[in-house]
């Protein structure tokens, strides 16, 4: 049975369809990515499963519970089963590295301070960013940051991860290291991991399996291997990188001469 199962998803904010009749199945102990162009619903599929926004039709169960039908207390106990690594790592900016990633277990647990002390330095070390402890926010680099909020991600040794463009705006040594880190503590956790990402190189490295979304649909599905194999000019486009294609370069309207040639006044 999938980790999580997603069937006839539907959401909308206004009169803008989200997703309509998504399905979508995370197996346990694999890494999934969620990939599309920007627009396409990646984070708000995040926050559907995490239980933070409703569905309007469809359901999404975790591990066996349906998410939208639990009680809050229920909901609160499936979270803490859940890691969520922000894209901007969401650090709390007055407390340094250390007490970052020992709040969640203070905040769930009551571990006495020796315990927690081994589990922190336990977790940095898995990072390599044990000796940086004592650092603030402020003092870390962008990809010192994703890795200390991949730390706490990790403190209460979750069933799964969910990571929000992990990749975006790291430079390519840091980019490196939070691919092997995912890659290797999906395997030495056991975890099921879910990544959204634009990053097509380097998600695709790591992935077992890809849902790309555009329109509100699963345009199409499978290993990384079976995508670039595709016959659909749309999943070719999207996975090379193409600057033409289905997914137009110029902005739909009418033609460039029609527009010259048009008797609008200028004002």
């Amino acid at each position: 049975m999938p980790l999580i199962k997603i069937r006839d998803l539907h959401f909308y904010r206004g009169d803008k369809a989200i997703f309509e009749g998504v399905n979508i199945d995370i197996h346990r102990g694999k890494i999934t990515a969620i990939m599309g162009p920007s627009g396409t619903g990646k984070t708000t599929l995040l926050r559907l499963i995490g239980g933070q926004l409703r569905p309007d039709k469809g359901t999404i169960e975790v591990d066996g519970q349906d998410v939208h039908q639990l009680s809050h207390a229920e909901l609160y106990e499936l979270r803490k089963r859940m890691g969520m690594l922000f894209q901007s790592g969401a650090l709390l900016t007055d407390i340094n590295v250390f007490e970052n990633v020992a709040f969640p277990i203070r905040e769930h647990t009551t571990l006495p301070e020796s315990m927690i002390r081994d589990l922190v330095l336990m977790k940095l070390q898995a990072v390599g960013l044990r000796c940086a402890r004592d650092l603030m926010p402020g003092e870390l680099s962008g990809g010192m940051a994703r890795r200390v909020a991949l730390a706490r991600a990790m403190t209460l040794d979750p069933m799964m991860i969910m990571y929000d463009e992990p990749f975006a705006g790291q430079d390519p040594i840091s980019m490196g290291i939070l691919v092997n880190l995912i890659h290797h503590m999906n395997n030495a956790m056991n975890l099921t991991s879910i990544i959204v990402s634009h990053d097509v190189t380097e998600t695709a490295e790591i992935a077992d399996f890809i849902y790309l979304l555009s329109g509100g649909k699963v345009i199409e599905k499978g290993s990384s291997v079976q995508l670039k194999k595709s016959s659909s000019p749309w999943v070719q486009q999207f996975m090379q990188g193409l600057p033409d294609g289905p997914v137009p370069f110029h902005y739909p309207g009418v033609s460039f001469s029609d527009d010259l040639l048009s008797p609008e006044e200028i004002s």
